[in-house]
């Protein structure tokens, strides 16, 4: 059995494809032979390492293997349906499960499985095409997206006006306008909700995952403002440094993040993470709803300001989301599923 793993020709590295590249390794390491496929250059940044990469025509998958192809690159499945392979759909972002597909298809009229990233992925992708899927979620590098030995103190202590100003990471590409709206809305509120506090705006753009870290580690709340998403992995890796997360959860994001208790809070209405208990981890909004982002952002810095239990119990909940979602589980998760796979329990 070998998993072929389509790799569409992007034209850089995504968060997405650095996923599929962790799974093949994985699957490798595990017993598993994996081999990426490409349609044309891979991306740059895309490093295969020990897997091989063969072009699409050369791809010649047994009825078998499984063939493994990312949402919104449904052409790339005819290889697979060609040999009769068992084709797997890996939805990261519901938002592109429809697209892709040649025109006047359905995905019902397909023989292919789907796995996806987070529970809510996997709701909307039954939901839209009636067949349930595994889920396989992502993970973040918990011996890099780790908190300083200072921080959980400094969670305790606070962050009183006065003492420097409180600094705040977001990323440009995730809706930017909308982020510099709430930005100038909170700016504005500033003065009378919180007088004499001041904030500093981080802006993380194509930076190295290393710098990325220290970039959270030096603040005290993440704006999360990207939507559509599968599992956004920023906001763990925000968790991970010790930052709060605020903002938008993307549908997908509902997986993991659970709101603070406070007034008006959003609560989703879709099924999002039964299979994961834990207390709050942050201030979420409904997706584009500026207004009550900034509402969620003086409530992050009422909690971080003041310091004390709450705070700290809000640090604590993110370092065990961030443990939650560690590299180590992702490939725990990945043998499971395969082995099930091997097994002829699922994708049979």
């Amino acid at each position: 059995m070998i998993t072929h793993i389509f790799i569409p020709a992007l034209p850089r590295m995504t968060g997405g494809l650095a996923v599929l590249a962790r799974l093949a390794n994985c699957l490798e390491a595990s017993g598993f032979p994996a081999r990426f496929v490409t349609s044309g250059n891979v991306p740059s940044g895309f490093t295969p390492e020990a897997v091989s990469c063969l072009p699409l025509d050369r791809a010649k998958p047994g009825n078998s293997d499984i063939w493994l192809v990312p949402e919104g690159f449904g052409n790339a499945l005819s290889p697979g349906l060609q040999t009769k392979a068992r084709c797997v759909v890996y939805v990261q972002n519901w938002a592109y499960l429809l697209s892709g597909l040649p025109a006047g298809v359905r995905w019902q009229q397909l023989p292919v499985y789907f796995l996806s990233v987070s529970q809510p992925v996997a709701w909307f992708t039954e939901w839209v095409t009636g067949r349930a899927s595994s889920i396989l979620r992502g993970g973040i590098d918990r011996a890099l997206f780790c908190p300083d030995p200072e921080r959980r103190g400094r969670a305790e202590r606070g962050f009183p006006p006065g003492s420097g100003p409180v600094r705040i990471a977001w990323m440009p590409r995730k809706n930017r306008a909308l982020a510099i709206q709430i930005r100038a809305l909170l700016e504005a509120r500033l003065p009378e909700a919180f007088p004499g506090l001041r904030l500093e705006w981080v802006e993380i753009h194509n930076m190295p995952q290393i710098k990325v870290a220290d970039v959270f580690r030096s603040c005290a709340i993440f704006l999360a403002t990207g939507f559509p998403e599968g599992l956004p992995l920023p906001p763990l890796e925000a968790m991970g440094c010790g930052a709060v997360p605020v903002g938008f959860s993307g549908l997908g994001g509902f997986d993991y993040m659970r709101q603070v208790p406070h007034a008006g809070a959003f609560i989703p209405w879709w099924p999002h993470g039964s299979d994961f208990d834990m207390p709050g981890n942050g201030f979420f909004a409904a997706d584009g709803d500026i207004p009550r982002a900034a509402i969620c952002l003086e409530h992050a810095f009422a909690r971080v300001c003041e310091g004390g239990p709450a705070a700290v119990a809000l640090f604590d909940a993110g370092q065990r989301t961030a443990d939650a979602h560690s590299l180590a589980l992702f490939g725990e998760n990945a043998r499971a599923l395969w082995q099930a796979a091997a097994s002829g329990e699922i994708w049979g």
